[in-house]
């Protein structure tokens, strides 16, 4: 059975449960539990990596000693050692190690965690469910990305926008374009569940890593920020899951909210690669930690201001990014004159249509940009479908073998169909509208406005009649049936 057929299967075991009020709180019910049994997965790695290992989580505590035995405690029993024993204790977790990290980040966890299930009957089959997993097979641990898929896709349906997968073709391809190096800090300050730094942990493992040592230096070197609680959760496992012993670094917090002012030369970084989200509305007082002229709720906006602060000279960015902030004017433009001034922002590679299916059908483009110099002129690259599509979908998703385009075309760049660049002049000259359409590709005629504005009002006419009819109609038939 597939990992995403377990997670349909538990969450329709969920929905038997009266305390279990929709998508939202399934998801959440379901992720800390699955933290404790990923986590009691690793704890038995490291028992016998560590000699002196001692597990942050009290024994009677830890999943191998309450849940594993399928016929263990259920029913009320198990209710009552969940709502009294488990989440009392972990949320007050007493560390009494100066520096038990780890112990941290079990308390962290469990600080924003809720258990909504009310009858332990069907929490001990949820539970089994978990067991059937084994999150230290190769296959299962990269078939867990099609559980945070999974999860965001319901997250969607519960009513959360904003909360979108970046698929794992574009993050491999950002990572793998900005090329972080070992001892080089990295930071996602918009995290989410943790895509961009699993790729970034898995490209200096496969170029850089030969020792213990390095090892060390890459988990130290990774860190990551997120604002709200459940994909903050889902980043902590995540790195679990790819043997970051560590995640403290791993912060629940909104980057945003601290001054731009009080970042030093101790906060500057080597690399930031991130999927901001776009489209909301930060809260109020988040804009006055930025300097007035580039005030805005806009969150996108906010971090690229953000990011271009926080790199370090020859620093290196990526940033995806919609359509709205590359042509926008006002506030956006003066933060585009600031990332232009700046910075060397290279290449945009634009995507088409699709590529975040089914959260948003947004316009996307992938900025990549370095820092200590002006830019004097911009490359620009159009990510085309591959033959035979007009659209991607979850069955027809982007895939990072069509970034081989791209990756040959990068280190010896000419214009083709499908790439063009545009000198800085030209930019500056256009009020920094950085949405430049394809020269190469014959612009779509649109019409004339003033006919296009009869048509619509025609329309207009014609849908109100319509109705009008139905209406009439309507109330024809039910004087025949009250008659």
């Amino acid at each position: 059975m597939s990992i995403s057929t377990t997670i349909k299967t538990i969450q329709d075991i969920m929905r038997k449960d009266a305390g279990v009020d929709g998508d939202a709180q399934r998801i959440s019910q379901l992720v800390w539990m699955f933290f404790l049994k990923i986590y009691d997965d690793r704890e038995k790695e490291y028992e016998l990596i560590e000699d002196d290992y001692v597990s942050p989580i009290p024994d009677r505590l830890r999943w191998c000693n309450w849940a594993t035995d399928p016929e263990g405690i259920t029913g009320d029993e198990l209710l009552d050692f969940v709502n009294n024993d488990l989440f009392k204790t972990l949320k007050d977790l007493s560390l009494d190690v100066e520096g038990d990290r780890r112990g941290f980040v079990v308390r962290g966890v469990f600080e924003d965690a809720y258990n909504y299930m009310k009858s332990g009957t069907l929490m001990r089959q949820v539970v089994n469910k978990i067991n059937e997993i084994n999150f230290n097979k190769t296959d299962d641990l990269f078939l867990f990305g099609d559980i945070y898929e999974q999860i965001l896709k319901d997250l969607q349906s519960a009513g959360n926008a904003g909360e979108f997968y970046t698929p794992r073709a574009v993050t491999k391809f950002m990572v793998d374009r900005v090329d972080p190096k070992l001892g080089e800090n990295m930071l996602d300050p918009a995290c989410g569940t943790g895509g961009f730094l699993t790729a970034t942990i898995e490209h200096v493992r496969g170029k850089y890593v030969k020792s213990v040592e390095d090892e060390a230096t890459l988990q130290n070197s990774i860190s990551g920020v997120e604002k709200k609680p459940l994909p903050h959760l889902l980043c902590v496992t995540n790195m679990l899951l790819h043997n970051v012993k560590d995640p403290s670094q791993i912060r629940h917090d909104n980057t945003l909210a601290r001054p731009l002012r009080d970042y030093g030369q101790k906060d500057k970084l080597d690399v930031i690669v991130t999927n901001p989200p776009f489209g909301g509305m930060e809260e109020d007082g988040i804009e006055s930690n930025f300097p007035a002229s580039f005030r805005t709720r806009e969150t996108a906006d906010l971090f690229l201001v953000l990011i271009v602060h926080l790199l370090k000279d020859q620093g290196r960015g990526a940033i995806v990014l919609p359509d709205g902030t590359l042509f926008g004017e006002g506030v956006k433009t003066r933060i585009k004159e600031e990332l232009l001034e700046k910075c060397n922002l290279h290449t945009i590679v634009r995507l088409p249509n699709g590529v975040f299916n089914p959260y948003t059908g947004i316009k996307t483009n992938l900025l990549f940009f370095t820092k200590g110099e002006p830019t004097k002129e911009v490359w620009f690259y159009e990510h085309t479908y591959p033959e035979g599509y007009k659209s991607y979908s979850k069955t027809k998703p982007l895939r990072i073998e069509e970034f081989e385009p791209e990756k040959a075309w990068w280190d010896n760049r000419e214009e083709t169909d499908f790439a063009w660049r545009v000198s800085i002049d030209e930019i500056k000259s256009n009020s920094y509208n950085l949405d430049i359409k394809n020269p190469n590709v014959e612009d779509t005629k649109h019409g004339d406005p003033d006919e296009l504005l009869q048509d619509y009002h025609q329309l207009l006419h014609e849908i109100a009649d319509t109705r009008n009819k139905l209406r009439d109609e309507l109330v024809d038939a039910l004087g025949e049936t009250k008659a």
